[in-house]
């Protein structure tokens, strides 16, 4: 698995490229210090998952996750004291987030999901998160007529963190099943991210309580 590397800070690129060395199924296939950089290797390289730094010059990552989140899995990199770019950053398409300050086996454990088709949270983000970025606000969004049954179900499982086998065993189907389901979710909703589905199922008040089920840190995508 190909992984880009983005961050303007070299002591952060070089560690987590040393982190990435250890893993024998992944390759670091580039480093970029600003998202302008960003755009233009990826472009270049493809790579199956980005990790993305927020905070960097001439173009920040939430404009680059953006312009890359439909040809690539983009990982933010960030700290506690992100929150106004985490939350841009899962309006851009983000698919996960990893402290920089992570544990060595967990963000390598993170992009192995990612490269999957997972979103990944680090357990210390989820929180706020769920909390702040997909808290209800009742009467702002309207779910499409035409979701069946079926589908609002499952809608409600992703509002709650579910991954793809708890909906399976909530649901009682199989988890091919759930993941056509979750497919055809998230393309009726128009959005490409169950987090910003579970935004969506809030905003219309189609549940109540975020992360009541404190679903595991890597969440299956279809």
């Amino acid at each position: 698995m190909k992984v880009l590397i983005v961050d303007d800070h070299a002591t952060v690129r070089m560690g987590i490229r040393l982190v990435l060395q250890a893993a024998e199924d992944l390759e670091v296939v580039g480093e970029a210090a600003d998202g302008r950089s960003a755009i233009s290797m990826a472009r270049a390289l493809s790579p199956d998952v980005i990790l993305m730094d927020l905070r960097m010059p001439l173009l920040d990552g939430i404009e680059a996750t953006k312009a890359l989140h439909r040809t690539c899995r983009v990982v933010v990199l960030t700290t506690f004291d992100d929150d106004q770019y985490l939350f841009g950053a899962l309006q851009a398409g983000a698919h996960g987030f990893l402290l920089k300050s992570a544990e060595p086996q967990a963000i390598i454990m993170g992009v192995r999901a990612a490269a999957r088709g997972e979103s990944v949270l680090d357990p210390q983000v989820t929180a706020r998160i769920l909390a702040r970025a997909l808290a209800p606000e009742p009467g702002t969004a309207v779910l499409p007529d035409d979701l069946t049954g079926r589908e609002r179900e499952v809608l409600d499982g992703l509002a709650e963190g579910l991954s793809n086998p708890q909906l399976a065993a909530r649901l009682g189907i199989g988890q091919s099943t759930v993941k056509t389901h979750v497919s055809q979710v998230l393309a009726k909703l128009g959005v490409s991210t169950r987090l910003q589905a579970a935004k969506i199922a809030y905003a219309a008040g189609a549940t109540s309580s975020p992360g009541k089920t404190g679903g595991p840190a890597g969440q299956d995508r279809p």
